[in-house]
């Protein structure tokens, strides 16, 4: 007989998750920043910067890439590619698809975009929050694998070879949002930003005159783990803190690792990574926190990437 658990998940307000963009005052004096937020993405996102125009920009793109690649919006690439098992898609969409099939490889299977029929039966897709039989995570495990995702690039085609499969870009589509309204953001002239994309975080040039300074805050405690000076530089952070539920003191959270279709046991708490571009630094988060720290090590590596921090417990 199957058990069912109920949880509400930890989710951190944008305010408490693990990378908190500070905004130091001293010095800037009669100079003003201007914020915009909403609610994108599946998160708080807020856009920081002393053009006014950053946000509306900036906001403008996030919500056109949410349209392509959100699973949940009707129409979406993502979401005809989930409901008819192939459709034609965008030239972006391929790129994003092949991104992940990139970082599949390089992490030995580790970042996945097919786990959704994982998260499904663990049910991290309707919070109805449970632990499920072997039997059944065997069977959900048939349907991932980046390999069984075939990208007809000169057709605009994504195709998806077995039944039930589905595909989830959460853990790239919100760095490569970010990523694209940087770029629009510096056609449009804009010389400086922050954009929090719910701790996908990129730091455009400086606030005034100065680098921006990012602290990454202790998962599991109060303090500061470590302060960053970051100009023209994405950082992104994945923890279990973030969606989970706990059974007999276990917890069990959403990021789910491909290989043994169990919440990731890697032993690390949290991991923050420095990269040129948010895509990256999504990615190689999510990678880094399945394969643990000395795998994860050898994979920011290849990325040229730097590990701003790993918590282990």
């Amino acid at each position: 007989m199957m058990e069912t658990f109920k949880f509400s998940a930890k989710i951190f307000p944008v305010n408490a998750i693990t990378i908190i963009a500070l905004c130091l005052l001293s010095g800037c004096q009669g100079q003003q920043l201007h914020k915009q937020s909403k609610i994108a993405l599946g998160t708080f996102i807020e856009i920081t910067s002393s053009d006014e125009r950053a946000g509306r920009i900036a906001f403008q793109e996030i919500e056109r890439i949410e349209n392509l690649l959100s699973k949940y919006r009707p129409d979406s690439d993502v979401w005809l590619v989930n409901k008819y098992g192939k459709a034609k898609v965008s030239q972006e969409t391929i790129f994003v698809v092949n991104k992940a099939r990139q970082f599949w490889q390089a992490s030995n299977g580790a970042f996945d975009i097919t786990v959704e029929p994982l998260m499904k039966i663990w049910g991290f897709q309707d919070k109805q929050y449970r632990i499920p039989p072997r039997e059944e995570i065997e069977g959900a495990l048939k349907l991932v694998g980046m390999d069984k995702v075939i990208v007809d690039e000169k057709g605009s085609r994504i195709e998806l070879v077995i039944q039930g499969m589905a595909i989830d870009l959460g853990g790239i589509a919100k760095g490569y949002a970010v990523d694209r309204a940087v770029l629009k953001l510096r056609e449009a002239g804009v010389r400086d930003a922050l954009i929090n994309a719910g701790g996908d975080i990129f730091c455009l040039g400086k606030k005034f005159s100065r680098a921006w300074q990012i602290a990454i805050k202790d998962p599991r405690g109060k303090g500061i783990v470590k302060d960053l000076i970051l100009t023209d530089k994405a950082i992104a952070t994945s923890g279990d803190y973030e969606v989970f539920f706990i059974v007999d003191e276990q917890r069990f959270s959403h990021i789910i690792d491909p290989k043994t279709g169990y919440p990731s046991q890697s032993g690390v708490v949290s991991v923050s990574i420095v990269a040129d571009d948010c895509l990256t630094a999504d990615a190689l988060a999510t990678s880094i926190f399945i394969l643990g720290r000395e795998k994860g090590r050898h994979l920011a590596r290849r990325f040229n990437s730097d590990l701003a921090s790993i918590v282990v417990q």
